[in-house]
Parts: structure tokens; sequence; C-alpha cells
């Protein structure tokens, strides 16, 4: 056990009830099947080409996200789990939205073809239009006036907000053991600075009126929508690479006006064009479906328990299913719905009767704002300050949602009493790279819904590889994954699922939480 570590484990042994018992770890024997099966006969490759190349892009309540719902279906009752099904998680007014066709190019003062992205959410053109750009900069109420009878017909550049920088740090990094043994220290001692960066919580911040904000952006939303230019272009984005964003809309309002994300590169470059005195002229076809669906989905499928006292406690794996429109959501986040698969198959495959349920979740909506886990929350764990009858059989959730990098270890959302679960856990799998355990928290993705009330609920420390430069763009792709280091942590996942699913004791919920929880 490391030094930093033994404080917690004894201070967890008084923790509470369900550490009553002595934490079990499954037997090595198992250790290696499952490590043999994990590493040697590995379906890692063909279940990726499945989930990025087939299913393609998965934007919340798309039909492209129903397309993909089914396909995960097929796949999860070839594998042979238990029950794999679709169910409601939540309500979302947004509606549907599907890319139909997108092509945009500069025509004036030279032709260039550019690769962009339509935001999520935003209009169409009425077919191929052709208009004189020019740079649409408000920051005031003032300047809506400004731009009063002007805009009409035209394409609109925002200003520049992004300017490339170039970088010699390696475009895909690991963490060093320096890096890691950092993140093994606890972070919750307050108003202390930190070597490589600032107090806790941040530097302060300069004065942010929201509601001056919001009034700005419904004016300049209605000056769009009475003087209807033909397209807003925004510039986000580097390496020639637009990123993925949406529009505010609700299923039922006006169409709004078409707007496209390009590559900082291409949109500085009509700006510096327009700011020269140089006439720059677009031409554009946006084709942008809108359907009527109002509904997240989450997938589910299980491998059941046998004990009859444990079999409906749940331990629980999942990653989120849905994507940005662009790419096809390799990194983000059809890796974690891989490897919560494979672990899957694995287990199946071995014939591994656990004693509780081991059950995967396959999140929606949570791109725009974790809908799929908290419906899961609301329905059958806890809802309006008050438990649900799942509430007292939740043993574990797993998450994953930093890309496709190696598992180094897990943050442990300062939960003491989960350390020596985790520690019993973890002596079969060291021996692929996973020695860390953080006692931080670390969001904000799908665990987040779950431990926001002290639930046992855990995100990895992976290896960053180049996560932060190619997520949400439509780079997004199956070239973004680690091969090899999906087979590890299906492995590490697998191993810790049956762990979790056949140890007497349970990981006790978070004091700590609950009582920030009953403040609200």
């Amino acid at each position: 056990m490391k030094k930093g570590l033994m404080l917690f484990a004894l201070l967890a042994a008084f923790a509470g009830s369900h550490t009553a018992f002595a934490q079990v770890s499954e037997s090595p024997e198992l250790a290696t099947k499952i490590k043999n099966e994990g590493l040697n006969n590995s379906k890692i490759e063909e279940i990726s080409q499945y989930m990025t190349d087939l299913l393609g892009s998965r934007l919340t309540a798309s039909q492209q996200k129903r397309r993909a719902d089914n396909l995960v279906i097929d796949k999860l009752k070839q594998i042979g789990l238990s029950n794999p099904r679709s169910a409601f998680a939540a309500e979302f007014p947004r509606g549907g939205w599907d890319v139909v066709k997108t092509y945009a190019a500069m025509t004036e003062p030279y032709y260039c073809a550019f690769s962009v992205n339509p935001k999520a959410w935003s209009g169409s053109t009425d077919g191929l239009v052709k208009g004189e750009c020019m740079i649409f900069d408000v920051k005031t109420k003032e300047d809506i006036e400004k731009y009063r009878g002007k805009i009409g017909g035209k394409i609109l550049l925002m200003p520049v907000t992004q300017t490339y920088n170039m970088s010699f740090k390696p475009l895909a990094t690991r963490y060093d053991e320096e890096q890691l043994e950092a993140l093994t220290q606890d972070n919750r001692v307050q108003n202390s600075i930190s070597p490589a960066g600032p107090p806790a919580g941040g530097y302060p911040r300069q004065p942010f009126d929201r509601n001056a904000m919001m009034e700005l952006r419904q004016l300049t939303n209605d000056l769009l929508a009475s003087e209807k230019p033909l397209c807003v272009v925004t510039g986000r984005g580097t390496f020639n690479v637009p990123s993925g964003t949406g529009v505010n809309y609700k299923f039922g309002d006006p169409e709004p006006t078409p707007e496209v994300i390009m590559p900082i590169e291409d949109h500085g470059r009509m700006v510096r064009l327009i700011e020269n005195g140089n006439k720059v002229e677009m031409e554009l076809e946006l084709i942008n479906k809108f359907t009527n669906d109002q509904e997240v989905h989450n997938i589910y499928a299980e491998i059941p328990g046998t004990d009859p006292k444990l079999k409906d406690e749940i331990v629980l794996i999942g990653a989120h299913l849905d994507s940005w429109h662009g790419g096809t959501g390799a990194a983000d986040n059809a890796s974690g719905c891989i490897v919560m698969i494979e672990a899957m198959r694995i287990l199946k495959e071995l014939g591994i009767t656990p004693k509780r349920t081991i059950r995967l979740a396959l999140w929606g909506g949570e791109e725009q704002g974790l809908y799929g886990s908290r419906g899961y929350m609301e329905q059958y764990l806890y809802k309006d300050q008050k438990k649900l009858p799942g509430f007292d059989k939740f043993a574990l959730y797993l998450n994953m949602d930093n890309g496709s990098g190696r598992f180094r270890g897990i943050y442990l959302e300062r939960n003491d009493a989960a350390f020596p679960f985790f520690e019993a856990w973890m002596k079969y799998i060291e021996s692929l790279g996973f020695n860390y355990l953080s006692p931080r928290n670390t969001g904000s993705t799908d665990h987040v819904s779950f431990g926001r009330v002290g639930l046992p609920s855990y995100q990895f420390i992976q290896d960053v590889l180049e996560y932060n430069r190619t997520y949400h763009t439509i780079m997004d792709t199956y070239e973004r994954l680690s091969l090899g280091d999906l087979k590890i942590d299906a492995t590490i996942v697998a191993w810790l699922a049956v762990c979790a699913a056949n140890d007497p004791g349970r990981i006790p919920v978070n004091p700590a939480a609950m009582n920030q929880q009953r403040r609200f």
C-alpha cells in the first residue's frame, strides 16, 4: 500500500457498517482468465469500428442517435447480455436535429472550399446562397443599432476570439510518475497555492452580469430574426478543423438563423481580408432537419446477479453514447462505450455469474447536460430530496469519459471509505499500470449525477493522449482511438466490476456529499 493511502484505509475501517467486512479481491485464477480474455482474445477493434464507422455521429435526440441506439442493442444481443433495451430517461425540449447537407466556400477575392460544421439546432439556407461577408461585432446594446438595416442578405463573420499560438509541446501526452503521485495528494486544504497553478478555487474573476449578457443575446437574436442575414460564421477550432457546439432553440420556435463554425485559420483569413479593405464573398448550402423527438433515452443491459440476498443490488458501469454531430464521436465518447461493452463481453464469455447484478448503462444527452444519468437517478435512486428504492441497492458506478487513454487509477471523490475497497480490488491489476488512487473530485460527466448525493460513483484517471485537441471536432473519428489502451481499460473494468459484485461489503455513501445535498 502506498504510504499516502495508509491513513485513509485506517480511517475508513471505522467509517460505517458497510465496511464491517474485510474487503475481498477475487482470486488470482480469475484475474488470469479475465486478463487472457481481455488482452489475448479482445474484440476491441471490432467493437470500435462498429461504434464509430457504422454508428456515425449521435447528437442528442437526432435520428442518427435513434439509429445508433438500435444498432447498439443489436450488438448487446449478439454478445448475449440480458435484456438489452432502450429506456426513456428525460424530456428534451429542443427536439431532434440532423445534418442533411453542408457546403461552404469563399468565392471572392478567389475560390476556396472550406471545412465547416453547422451549429446544432441552427437553421438551413434557402438552397445554395451567395452573399458578401461583413464583420458583425456586437458587444453592447448600442452596437445593435449600428447594424440595423445593414445585415439583411449578408454573411456575418463574428470577430476573431481565438488565435493560434505555436506550441512546442507534444500533441499527445501520457502522465509521468510525478504527475500521478501528485494526484494521490488530498486537495481539500483551502486557500493553498499550488506551485503549478492558481489558488484553490482559481483567481478572482471580473464581475459578470449574467442578466445583461442574456438581454444582449436576446436583442441580437431578435435583430437576426428580423433582418435575415444569410448565415452567421464563427471561428473556432485549430489545425483547419472546426469544432462543434449548438444554438439556443426549443422545438416549435421559429427556425434559427443558419450558423456554421469554421476553423480559426479560414475564419481569420476572411476577417483580415475585410479589415484590409478587400471584398469577401461566400456561397453556402446548409440543409438541417428538425424533428419532434423531445426525449432522451438510455441503453441498458445486464449480467444478472445470482446471490439470493445480493442479486437486486446493482454494480453499474457506463459511458455516454451521445456525441456532437461532427466526426463519429470516437474519443468522446464511443471510447467509453467500447470499453464498457467489451468488459461485459469478457465477463459473459467467461461465464462469470456475479452475486450482485452488473448493469451496463450507455447514457443519452450527456453533452447537453447529463440528461441520461440524471434521468436514471431521478427514476430509480433519488429525487426531490428523497431516497427511492434503488438508492440502498446501489453498490458502485464506474464511468469513462476522458478519451481512449490508458487507466492509471481512479478519482475517489473525497470518499475516504472507498480506499480499502480499491486497495483490495487493484491487487491483481497493478501489473496493467493501475496503481494510483486519488482522493480528489473530477468532473464533469455522468458520475457527477450520482456523486452529488454521495453514492459511490467514480471516473478513472486516464492518460490524456491528444484528447483536448480532438474532442468536439470533426476530427473525432476512429483514428483517435488507442486500441491497445482500450484493451487494458476494458480488462480493468471487467475485473473491478466482478470484484465489486462479489465483495461481501459495499462502499458506503459519502456523508459529506449527502450533507451538502440537504442544504439545497
